[in-house]
């Protein structure tokens, strides 16, 4: 999951990718599929907490941080560095979106939900589903 997902299920200024996104973190939480890595981790705190027009406090964003991290989390790592960098230049993609994709090869899944990609795409084995599509 890239971390967009996961701002908008608590950026409340946007009710409908916020319904959205509520709803795609209620289903993998009910069917236990959701995988995150550190830097989506780290970048929701940061959105979160400084970049919302209604911000999280600090021990909000913590909380949520502290939930996520119950899910499988993903590392980021010099390998996972170094795989990202070749999957930016070899499918032209940003380093950051391809250390998210990278991040969802390593865990073994097989969508990953995100706005900043193209709907559709596969990359190795990996569907790019963006939910937010239909909005």
């Amino acid at each position: 999951m890239d971390t967009n997902v996961l701002v908008y299920a608590y950026d409340v200024t946007d009710d409908r990718r916020h319904a959205t996104a509520q709803a795609v973190l209620r289903e993998l939480w009910s069917w236990r599929t959701g995988v995150i890595s550190t830097q989506v981790l780290q970048e929701f705190y940061v959105v979160a907490t400084r970049k919302l027009a209604q911000p999280l406090s600090r021990a909000a964003a913590r909380d949520v941080v502290v939930d996520y991290s119950t899910w499988p989390v993903v590392q980021v790592d010099p390998t996972l560095v170094l795989s990202a960098s070749i999957l930016e230049e070899e499918q032209t993609l940003s380093f950051w979106d391809a250390l998210v994709v990278g991040a969802a090869q390593r865990a073994g899944a097989v969508r990953l939900l995100s706005e900043d990609l193209q709907d559709g795409r596969t990359i190795g084995t990996v569907v790019i589903e963006d939910p937010f599509a239909d909005l």
